[in-house]
């Protein structure tokens, strides 16, 4: 039965969740739960479960006498996965890519700086290893294998900077990289410059260059921006 209700509220989620983020529900809007208890045909304790995680997220306030009004966008939890995945599956989709990118840019080179001062030995050997998996799937369309590599390197990348700020963006960085792939806002095959930038990223953090290794990935996010450019205009 718990899985059940997991599923329900699970459901409703991903209704509300994007027409929210999409503009369907402008902010100041009321959801009234007993309207959304008759359309999704749910109980009012998985309408309130739902309400919980959207209040969690930061994109609807309850108050009493109220109801449940949508918040304003600048008070969204724009950090929060799922939030990043529901705005990168709307028509929002360019300036949602535009902005994780330029997030990316002020933040990565200067994590991949402080890895190459700090990373430890099997840090150095996570990133080569994705590095090279990058370069083992980087042809013959294998986008979907390609993307497990490239999140896992970039998760090395924060994580290894030793700033636990840092570190925690490496979900955010996951959901805009599994995004443009998700969305076709890739080209069928990675880049081949990209490609080897990532592998020089991990010979430089291994060989504790920070300059180098800071300009390399600044490289690569403005790489990432030129695509974006072309891709999602």
């Amino acid at each position: 039965m718990e899985n059940q209700g997991q599923g329900l509220h699970g459901r409703v989620l991903e209704s509300l969740g994007p027409a929210i983020t999409a503009g369907a529900y402008p902010p100041g809007s009321v959801l009234r739960t007993d309207e959304l208890e008759q359309r999704f045909e749910v109980s009012r304790t998985v309408i309130r479960e739902a309400i919980r995680v959207l209040e969690s997220m930061h994109l609807v306030a309850s108050r009493r006498r109220v109801g449940v009004t949508v918040r304003p966008t600048e008070e969204w939890n724009v950090y929060d996965p799922q939030v990043i995945r529901w705005r990168l599956a709307g028509a929002d989709r360019p300036r949602q890519l535009r902005s994780l990118t330029v997030l990316r840019s002020a933040v990565e080179p200067v994590a991949a700086g402080l890895a190459a001062r700090l990373a430890t030995a099997e840090q150095c050997e996570e990133l080569t290893r994705h590095a090279l998996g990058m370069v083992a799937t980087s042809r013959g369309q294998q986008l979907s294998a390609y993307l497990v590599h490239d999140v896992a390197f970039h998760r090395v990348i924060l994580r290894a900077s030793g700033n636990e700020m840092f570190a925690r963006l490496g979900d955010v960085v996951a959901e805009v990289l599994t995004g443009r792939t998700e969305h076709q806002v890739m080209f069928t095959d990675p880049d081949p410059a990209a490609v080897t930038l990532h592998v020089r990223v991990a010979e430089a953090v291994r060989e504790r260059d920070a300059a180098r290794a800071e300009a390399l990935t600044r490289e690569i996010t403005a790489g990432a921006m030129a695509e974006l450019d072309i891709l999602a205009p």
